[in-house]
């Protein structure tokens, strides 16, 4: 998932620049006033911005559904998958998913038998 934490939001962005637009026209020359088409079109892509921004969670949202609604459905299944072993080299294995849970930053995991693996490994599914 994306680091929204790390990223400047649309909104903090916004009142940066409504800051430093009223700092602009407090400051400005009167004979050579901001051009108001300008700011206008610069308002519009802050408001631009913030819905991509708005629909980019909620896409987050939805794909993180997706992925816990598709790892439930494999319960019970036998899947082939590549789990990663201490030395960082992948076999290919396969069992029957008996757990799915989330671990603390909200990344799938599935337990077949005493294996742990993530959605990202599996190859295949079996009824």
């Amino acid at each position: 998932m994306a680091t929204a934490s790390a990223a400047i939001s649309a909104s903090n962005l916004q009142m940066d620049y409504m800051k430093l637009l009223i700092v602009q026209l407090q400051n400005q020359n009167p004979l050579d006033p901001l051009d108001n088409n300008e700011m206008a079109s610069q308002l519009a892509q802050f408001s631009q911005l913030q819905q991509l921004e708005s629909m980019n969670t909620s896409f987050a949202k939805v794909l993180a559904t997706t992925e816990l609604t598709y790892a439930n459905s494999l319960l019970g299944k036998e899947v082939t998958f590549t789990p990663e072993t201490t030395t960082g080299a992948a076999d290919i294995t396969s069992g029957v998913v008996e757990q799915v849970y989330n671990n603390i930053d909200g990344e799938i995991f599935l337990r077949a038998g005493n294996i742990t693996l993530s959605l990202k490994n599996i190859i295949s599914v079996k009824n």
